[in-house]
């Protein structure tokens, strides 16, 4: 009750943080305080509070299923949760299994880096900030939060179980024989993490990556769902997952994504979701193993084997379509991917090494035959529909060898005498030295190998700020670009016409008005304010054009080549 009036205390209302940034973003453009106050049916000093509050509202991105940050709940914390959710769909693409306890722990941990880092402290014997402990009933308040579902409660999570994967193999190998499946019916498939621009620690693209303010594109992350059959002689088209629908770089180049040599989706952390998963093999695999089948002769049989991660829905012999019910789907026991998961033995390092290699193969033509530096190369044209080409010839590089000893521990039935004794020698990376040297990086083998396995290395809290903050950007430039799709087109010639145009005004205007100081300052405001846009677009669109130009002249040389 109200004291003063003996009504009942009014409840408190809180706006949502999207639409305070939508006030804010509205008064930027010119909005009066007293217009937005009435709008939105808030007194000015509210809406004046907001205005205040720019700084920390633009840097705020609330949790998943998060609208209202209240007082009681600080930054720190929806920080260290956002964190922590992407370092478990981490785990979850590893195929590894998180505990409630081991969540918790790695919450705590979270929690102390950003406290320190928010505080300046450096003194790790401080502990964690007291105003969060990761309480069971926390713990449930995340887990409906963000949905999460898929967290063993109790127990602990081995690193890798040999007894349940030894029992597994005798079962594989006798189902093998009573359903009487051969090497070429039976598939697997796994997801993996690409960090499609990282390059090797020491070149010195990596330190100036270190040194530019902002996110940092090495840390720019694409999904990868790989799969192929135990004789290796039919790869599928890889489902890729980006955290961009429609990247810039694809209507520079007028891409189609249908005709792309993988399936493109695309979510805000560059996730495969299980709806994803069922699209792929709705749509990629489901019509890929059919041709293969008819094409070879063989029976409508045909396995799929699959980890228990979540992605890959329990049910998912149901969410097949009817045409392909002929695929049957077996899933491996927990904890024992890193032991019997085909693509885990050495076929997706190798898919990481051969993408390198043509990656430096890339840097090194245009080096050698273009005008562009590397670091131009890398800045400027170095982008998502490059990398497609990339990730394209690895994976048809990737041999039939490699994709049929890999199933040696799981079904050593299936795998060909001349490759019982494993994967053919690694020269890729002798390959990728070379091709740095030449370049002048400073490369070895070390720094190759340590390259490849930073793909699979747990992120520290540092990375996973640095990933949120690329993705985060990424999507607010897609949203921008968006908008300006409506917009026409602004022919090159015109953009060059108006930049002569006012160079013509200025040289008059400098000439002829007596206000010399002012009228050159406003003359260089002018154009730095409204037409360096335009020039830099001109810039880039040169560039591209020589850079296409070069491209289509070697590919040119090559067809002559080869006829």
């Amino acid at each position: 009750m109200d004291p003063k009036t003996g009504d009942k205390k009014r409840k408190r209302l809180f706006l949502a943080i999207e639409t305070k940034k939508e006030i804010l973003e509205r008064y930027e453009k010119g909005m009066r305080l007293s217009d937005l106050a009435k709008e939105y049916g808030r007194n000015t000093s509210t809406i004046s509070t907001i205005i205040k509050q720019k700084e920390a509202l633009k840097a705020t991105v609330p949790s998943k299923g998060l609208s209202v940050i209240s007082k009681r709940r600080s930054a720190v914390n929806d920080e260290m949760e956002r964190l922590l959710l992407m370092w478990i769909k981490d785990k979850e693409i590893a195929g590894d299994t998180v505990t409630e306890a081991i969540i918790c722990a790695k919450a705590i941990a979270i929690f102390t880096d950003i406290a320190k880092e928010d505080t300046g402290e450096g003194n790790s014997a401080q502990g964690p900030h007291p105003e969060f402990k990761a309480s069971r009933g926390w713990f449930e308040k995340f887990k409906r939060r963000t949905g999460l579902h898929s967290v063993v409660r109790h127990g602990e999570a081995s690193s890798a179980d040999h007894e349940a994967a030894a029992e597994f193999v005798q079962k594989f190998t006798q189902l093998m024989i009573d359903e009487d499946y051969g090497a070429q019916q039976v598939f697997n498939c796994d997801e993996t993490g690409l960090f499609w621009k990282k390059m090797p620690r020491r070149t010195f693209i990596t330190m100036e990556e270190k040194k530019m303010p902002g996110h940092k594109p090495m840390k720019d992350r694409l999904t990868l769902a790989l799969c192929a059959n135990a004789s290796g002689d039919c790869k599928i088209k890889p489902l890729l997952v980006y955290h961009s629908e429609n990247p810039r770089a694809f209507k520079a180049h007028k891409i189609i994504k249908e005709k792309l040599n993988v399936l493109w989706r695309a979510n805000a952390k560059a996730w495969v979701t299980q709806q994803y998963f069922v699209e792929w093999v709705n749509l990629v695999f489901g019509p890929a193993v059919k041709g293969y089948l008819e094409e070879n002769n063989l029976p409508y049989k045909c396995l799929l084997i699959l980890d228990n991660a979540p992605v890959h829905p329990p049910g998912l012999e149901d969410d097949i379509l009817e045409e392909f019910s002929f695929i049957k789907v077996l899933y491996l026991p927990p904890n024992t991917t890193s032991i019997l998961q085909p693509m885990d033995q050495q076929v997706i390092a190798n898919f990481k090494k051969l993408y390198t290699k043509n990656l430096f193969r890339r840097c090194f033509d245009i080096t050698e035959n273009t005008q562009l530096t590397l670091r131009d190369f890398w800045k400027e044209h170095f982008d998502i529909v490059v990398c497609l080409k990339m990730i394209d010839m690895a994976w048809q590089e990737v041999t039939t060898r490699s994709l049929n000893a890999a199933w040696t521990k799981l079904w050593p039935d299936a795998v060909a005498p001349r490759h019982v004794e494993g994967l053919e020698v690694d020269s890729e990376v002798d390959q990728i030295i070379s091709l740095g040297q030449g370049m002048g990086l400073e490369v070895d083998e070390e720094d190759i190998n340590e390259l490849i396995q930073e793909h699979n290395e747990e992120l520290s809290t540092k990375e996973l700020q640095e990933l949120e903050a690329m993705q985060h950007t990424a999507v607010q430039e897609q949203f921008r670009d968006e908008e300006e799709e409506d917009a026409a087109i602004i022919p090159t010639a015109q953009i060059k016409d108006i930049l002569a145009k006012f160079h013509e005004v200025s040289e008059f205007v400098e000439k002829n008005h007596p206000e010399k100081v002012l009228t050159s300052r406003a003359i260089a405001h002018y154009d730095d304010v409204c037409l360096g846009h335009f020039r830099q677009i001109a810039k880039s669109r040169q560039k591209q054009a020589s850079l296409d130009q070069y491209f289509k002249k070697r590919d040119a040389g090559n067809t002559a080549k080869d006829q």
